[in-house]
């Protein structure tokens, strides 16, 4: 039993991944009914502000801001940095060809993800890097039994502090109510007097911010890092956007937990080889059976 517990918080950990990158994709889904596949580059380039922060300005900014301050900043600074990239790539490739339909976007999509996983090789070269050895203290925790690690607690505190945060934004604040009216319908919420440029912007600067304190936690967590890395945990973060039930935020983050414990139990009990078969494979038996995923579609609501 005490096995069981500690691969779900395993599981859990990897699931907090995969729904906080899920978010982005769901988000940018609800409002304009568009595929980011983009996203999860983000969530690479931010991991790998995070690391240059911590390797180039380590001694700086943790003589100023202690070690957890320090981890702080460079999330922080990792976080605003992919929010602008965001914006930019809002503007630069999805913007102009809204009008077109979802086909064009889709390829701008895919081809904004080639550019930026090519900048980050070119940036950062072809080899894996590695984040700090011992940036965060290797403390094992003891409760009922249950050994937890440090790192993983604080992994799983920020990230359901963050999935909560988002949650109270979308669902109880007015900002949160225009959002969800211009994912709705778009044109009846500009009629009464929505700014969906503002909803844009929110939606293209959050999700990439999201993203970054994603791949920063990834860094610390596994340590080693590489430029194709934004592909698998995209991959896997939109498998948890259709498992959850796409444009539902609550299902995406609920589907990357689910899909993380998955993947954990599957790697444990089956074999590491094939996790990710077993995975899609659940995804494929919940398509068929269950085609807007298991939380269902947000289609309509009232606000």
């Amino acid at each position: 039993m005490q096995v069981i517990v500690e691969q779900l918080i395993n599981g859990l950990t990897i699931g907090a991944f995969y729904g906080l990158i899920a978010l982005g994709y769901s988000m940018v889904y609800g409002v304009l009914k568009l595929i980011n596949f983009a996203h999860g580059d983000f969530f690479a380039l931010g991991s790998y502000l995070g690391y240059t922060m911590l390797v180039t300005a380590s001694a700086l900014i943790s003589s100023m801001f202690g070690l957890w301050g320090g981890i702080a900043v460079a999330t922080v600074v990792a976080a605003l940095s992919l929010a602008l990239v965001g914006m930019a790539v809002e503007r630069v490739a999805y913007r102009p060809i809204y009008a077109s339909g979802r086909l064009p976007a889709v390829v701008s999509a895919l081809g904004a993800s080639i550019v930026i996983q090519n900048a980050i090789m070119l940036i950062w070269g072809p080899r894996f890097q590695a984040y700090p050895a011992r940036l965060v203290p290797n403390l094992h925790l003891h409760l009922l039994g249950i050994h937890i690690t440090l790192l993983q607690l604080v992994i799983l505190t920020s990230a359901f502090i963050l999935m909560g945060i988002l949650y109270f934004l979308i669902q109880k604040t007015t900002f949160g109510a225009a959002v969800r009216a211009s994912a709705m319908d778009r044109d009846t919420a500009s009629l009464m007097g929505i700014n969906f440029n503002k909803v844009i912007f929110f939606v293209f600067t959050l999700g990439p911010a999201l993203g970054a304190v994603t791949g920063v936690m990834v860094g610390m967590f596994y340590r080693q890092i590489n430029f194709t890395m934004g592909w698998n945990y995209g991959l896997k973060a939109f498998t948890a956007t259709i498992l959850g039930g796409i444009g539902n935020l609550p299902g995406a983050m609920f589907g990357g937990l689910i899909l993380g414990i998955l993947e954990m139990m599957g790697s444990a009990y089956i074999s590491t080889a094939w996790k990710d078969v077993f995975v899609f494979l659940i995804l494929i038996l919940v398509l068929i059976f269950r085609p807007t995923g298991i939380f269902g579609e947000k289609i309509a609501e009232k606000v």
